[in-house]
């Protein structure tokens, strides 16, 4: 009688290979079956051993339910054939990636389950972008919320306690961009309040959009906005502008011998250690934006 194998539901994070966890690496190494989603790059899947069974699970639009059906069924399959399964799912599997609902229905067979946190794009995507979600100055709070369906189940969302949240993280919602800000502005938050999407975060074809919460729909239809992207609403915004000229991202990296001067660096005092204030670090500037990216805010 074969063995009963075992599932893994790794988060493959917003993408790049980088930012794979370490357990995450490891799982992708040894798996024997990977079942995977839309958004992974194929530099993840190159970690997968050669003999590994690769299965695109992704889902097209308006065909979600049916296709987790699918998953579930392959999930329990698989396992039963003693295999190791590792379902890599982008983000985090437990934020709106339906992992709870593939662990549910694992325990409800009696399959053994491991899962795998994964940088979910609710973090991630602000942060590539120059946008810290939360912020001294600015920001004490924020919130995150699905928009893919946020014109089917209003019940379920409190637009007056989303419109106090300082930042505001929106996933899968351009569909539903313009009711969004609709309801937002209707709550009582400002029209003028700083918005971003953030298209494509940690890809090459990664962009930008800064816009109002007013202009944001009109403005993402213009520039062809289209998922996979991340709206954030909220002052926060604004630290992009100060940032966005600085920030390294990923591959773009600079060995340390090229950003310290060659200057002699004086004993400290009493033999203390040295501060980093006392290193003259050269500024180094990152790629300029995209064309595509439009800046409204002053």
């Amino acid at each position: 009688m074969t063995k009963t194998g075992k599932v893994y539901l790794v988060g493959a994070g917003p993408g790049h290979p980088d930012l794979l966890t370490i357990r995450a690496a490891e799982l992708l190494k040894t798996a024997e079956v990977i079942v995977y989603d839309r958004l992974i790059q194929d530099e993840v899947l190159a970690l997968a051993k050669p003999s590994a069974e690769k299965i695109f699970m992704g889902k097209p639009l308006g065909r979600h339910c049916s296709r987790q059906d699918e998953i579930h069924d392959l999930l329990i399959r698989k396992a039963r054939e003693g295999k190791t399964v590792v379902r890599l799912k982008g983000g985090d599997p437990f934020l709106f990636g339906r992992g709870g609902e593939e662990a549910e229905y694992l325990a409800e067979h009696g399959i053994s389950f491991e899962v795998v946190p994964g940088v979910s794009s609710c973090l991630s995507a602000p942060l590539s972008a120059g946008i810290a979600v939360t912020h001294r100055d600015s920001a004490s709070s924020v919130a995150i919320v699905t928009g893919h369906q946020a014109s089917e189940h209003d019940d379920r969302i409190d637009w007056q306690a989303l419109s106090k949240v300082d930042t505001l993280v929106v996933l899968m919602g351009i569909h539903n961009i313009e009711h969004i800000a609709r309801k937002l502005t209707v709550a009582g938050l400002s029209p003028d309040t700083p918005a971003a999407i953030i298209q494509m975060a940690f890809w090459a074809s990664e962009s930008v959009l800064v816009s109002t919460l007013g202009a944001i729909a009109e403005d993402a239809r213009h520039a062809s906005i289209a998922p996979p992207a991340t709206l954030v609403i909220g002052q926060a915004v604004r630290l992009r502008e100060k940032l966005k000229h600085h920030q390294q991202h990923i591959g773009e990296h600079v060995s340390l011998d090229s950003l310290i001067h060659s200057v002699p660096i004086p004993d400290g005092p009493s033999g203390d250690a040295l501060s980093l204030d006392t290193l003259s670090l050269e500024e180094e500037s990152c790629v300029s934006p995209a064309l595509s990216e439009k800046e409204v805010l002053q």
